[in-house]
């Protein structure tokens, strides 16, 4: 009978160890993340030496439009890297990795080309203005081709690219013949830099040293890390129309006003848990939305599970944008509610202001906002009378989450520019760059729409025949 009473208080007990395991380790961010984050910020920066002896790594997919971007950029990443790194490891894998953010296979291809169309347009890599996915049998032929080929070294690096342009830009004749001789001609080789080999693979990666870097918007960083360690003999000239962190693409001040003029708006759909989040928001709020005039609108999310983050690539984040971080308190799923109470409290043309010194509190002064006194001091200082009821707050997390789910983004933030009568959505601090990219396409359409007009009015021309 005993037992059998205790089991009846089970469920009492679980839900008293998760509050004393919530609120354990609330104290325990309260007092040690301040002090250990401000310590990671502030420690000097040692870059580690990398290790040298898995040298380094591409791994590809034929079907991953991202390894097609990634293949033109081989020749020229071969043409500098050291001998210490040489001969460059090729890993194709058939294996494609689970969608991430929880989306469809279907969702995540369609974001893939639609993302590396933008990726080709503004760093000019050769692309198919429709792409479309390789078909199962031209996989199969461009597999057999690569496998047998006798040819190493940049004569594989060229054949792996002419082989990527074939399968995307479905030059199937090519392909077949190609094919034809590699079957008939030649058996499977074997060449230690040349791995086929069923792993899963997302998107196209670099691996070195033990750490994996994006192949295309880890790009840089890679050749940065190189070049540290004088692993590479000249200049990288990778993606030549990046856009670094405060740099303007339209700096006239006619331009300027045009985009203005379009009054430009750009929703945010944000983890409150998450210093992306932060850094971000203030990053655009101070150097885009003040710059362009672009109206705010941030749609807090209910609890991420984000705040488990990457410490070096936030505080790598803070320095290149040169927003203040740290000290910190990294908030827990009770944090997030109250800070999303708190935003939801004050009048809507108040809560751009409000919501940034919420993340400034959290991720600049360690203000943990699950404990009372923290929370109620902020409250003040916000000049929150009332506080809107925790149903409601609830109601318009749950809305926000599924309108950023709408948006079939695979990351966070998920941010929506509207300009012009169109909307371009996009996501995470690797996209942020698209903002003044948009805008500079905009104007440019627009010139060419004005280039149409003027010559069909000197040539006399009514406005039905344009």
């Amino acid at each position: 009978m005993i037992i059998l009473s205790l089991n009846c208080y089970k469920p009492l007990y679980d839900y008293r160890g998760l509050l004393f395991e919530a609120l354990y380790m609330s104290l325990l961010r309260r007092w040690f993340d301040p002090i250990r984050s401000s310590w990671f910020y502030q420690k000097p920066s040692r870059q580690a030496v990398l290790p040298t002896d898995q040298g380094l790594q591409i791994y590809l997919r034929l079907d991953d439009v991202y390894s097609y971007l990634a293949v033109q950029q081989l020749n020229h990443l071969d043409d500098i890297l050291s001998d210490e790194l040489k001969p460059l490891k090729v890993i194709i894998s058939r294996e494609a990795a689970a969608p991430p953010n929880s989306m469809s296979h279907a969702d995540w291809q369609n974001y893939c080309l639609n993302d590396a169309k933008i990726l080709a347009r503004q760093h000019r890599f050769s692309f198919d203005e429709t792409p479309e996915l390789p078909t199962p049998e031209s996989l199969q032929q461009a597999e057999v081709i690569l496998r047998n080929t006798p040819l190493t070294g940049k004569d594989f690096l060229y054949l792996l690219e002419d082989v990527f342009h074939m399968l995307w830009q479905q030059q199937y004749g090519k392909l077949r013949t190609l094919y034809t001789m590699a079957s008939q001609q030649h058996s499977p080789q074997n060449f230690p830099e040349r791995i086929f080999k069923d792993v899963p693979v997302a998107a196209s990666f670099f691996e070195f040293g033990g750490r994996n870097y994006h192949a295309v918007d880890d790009l840089l960083r890679l050749a940065r890390r190189l070049r540290q360690q004088k692993l590479l003999t000249g200049a990288p000239l990778f993606l030549i129309n990046h856009i670094e962190w405060r740099e303007h693409l339209i700096n006239d001040a006619e331009e300027l006003a045009q985009i203005q003029a379009l009054k430009p708006e750009l929703d945010l759909f944000i983890a409150l848990e998450d210093p992306i989040s932060w850094l971000l928001l203030a990053y655009i709020r101070e150097e885009l939305a003040n710059y362009y005039d672009i109206k705010l609108n941030v749609y807090p999310l209910p609890y991420q599970g984000r705040d488990w983050f990457d410490w070096s690539l936030a505080t790598r984040l803070s320095k290149r944008t040169e927003v203040a971080f740290t000290p910190f308190c990294r908030p827990t799923e009770a944090a997030t509610h109250n800070m999303a109470q708190l935003y939801y409290s004050v009048p809507e043309e108040q809560q751009i202001e409000t919501i940034h010194c919420i993340l400034e509190a959290v991720w600049t002064k360690g203000r943990d906002l699950s404990f009372k006194a923290h929370f109620e001091a902020l409250r003040q200082q916000l000049r929150i009378d009332s506080l809107l009821p925790e149903d409601e707050v609830l109601q318009r997390l749950n809305h926000n989450d599924q309108a950023c789910i709408a948006h079939h983004q695979p990351d966070f933030p998920v941010l929506a520019l509207r300009i012009d009568g169109q909307q371009y959505v996009f996501n995470s601090l690797y996209r942020v760059w698209l903002i003044e990219s948009i805008f500079s396409h905009v104007l440019e359409q627009q010139y060419k729409h004005d280039a149409v007009v003027s010559f069909a009015q000197s040539s006399g021309a009514s406005k039905n025949e344009l």
